[in-house]
């Protein structure tokens, strides 16, 4: 005779079994669309930039100093540094203030000042893009020049303040929970050795939450990189390859990154069809780029990953 311990509590009526099994499919198809799209956009940048690779040469585009349409130039060496100049002073800007307020928001805000400081974040994300980038030609490059910075009107110091001020709500929002999900414990056992509060933050907190903030890190950076309005309208739109003699002089004139530059081909009245399918080797440049940066986050994520029981 059976007992109350025999019956198999797996088991499911007929009905409820069918449910489950749809709604594994749906769930299975939902997760596959987002793989399926993501191919989908590679497959099809890959076909049209090896298109454009048909009548440019590649060592000419990888290579190239120049980008000009009107010249037929399709250099994508200064979108490229561009690209990377942004996205360097905005990390000297976003990076150690956003984990200065993961650190405030984690370790030292009370749960009011919390409450409202986070939510307050969080809109500041989504603030449209387009607005920083008015905002930094009509506010912030006026200022800088009447302090006494010589910036033409579209220069690249303006455009990185605000991608920099842009991705701060990713670094704070990302680092506070990495650091919050360290156990109190390891707090606990540092002020129980006579440790301050600054000294459990910066000594304990940091290091053990590192994976996590250097995951915010890479994120943001990578958001930083694929920013396209803010760079449009407050940066111009004439290419310039750094110039390493003279750094300075790379932040008050304008210039012009990948995104900006596919935003230009796209918008031009007459274009040919290597200028135009240049568009497409320029975003899969700057897909692989986002994609090592990601790749290159989370092998290190995993790499210096706490795991607490």
């Amino acid at each position: 005779m059976s007992t109350e311990t025999d019956r198999d509590i797996t088991s499911r009526p007929a009905g409820r079994a069918a449910r489950e099994r749809i709604y594994r499919y749906v769930l299975f198809l939902c997760a596959s669309l987002s793989i399926f799209v993501t191919l989908s956009i590679v497959v099809l940048l890959a076909r049209d930039a090896l298109d454009f690779f048909g009548i440019v040469n590649p060592i000419d585009f990888f290579t190239g100093t120049e980008f000009l349409l009107d010249r037929g130039l399709y250099g994508v060496l200064p979108l490229v540094s561009g690209t990377i100049l942004v996205t360097v002073i905005a990390a000297f800007i976003a990076l150690p203030v956003g984990v200065a307020a993961a650190v405030y928001l984690s370790e030292y805000a009370s749960d009011g000042a919390r409450s409202v400081l986070k939510p307050a974040l969080e809109v500041l994300a989504g603030i449209p893009t387009v607005v920083y980038g008015i905002f930094a030609l009509v506010y912030v490059t006026p200022f800088l020049q009447g302090v006494g910075v010589p910036l033409n009107t579209f220069n690249t110091l303006s455009a990185s303040i605000m991608v920099g001020i842009m991705i701060i709500p990713m670094v704070s929002s990302l680092s506070e929970d990495a650091m919050s999900a360290v156990p109190d414990s390891l707090r606990q056992a540092a002020y129980g050795m006579g440790a301050t509060k600054f000294e459990v933050s910066t000594g304990v907190v940091i290091p053990a939450a590192v994976s996590g903030i250097f995951s915010s890190f890479i994120l943001a950076l990578s958001r930083a990189i694929g920013e396209t309005m803010i760079v449009v309208v407050a940066m111009g739109s004439r290419s310039r390859l750094i110039d390493f003699s003279d750094p300075l002089s790379n932040l008050l004139q304008g210039n012009q990154p990948m995104t900006a530059a596919m935003v230009q081909i796209n918008g031009a009245d007459v274009v040919s069809e290597a200028g135009f399918k240049s568009m497409f080797a320029i975003g899969l440049t700057l897909f692989a780029i986002t994609f090592l940066m990601n790749l290159a986050s989370n092998r290190i994520a995993a790499r210096y990953r706490e795991e607490y029981e």
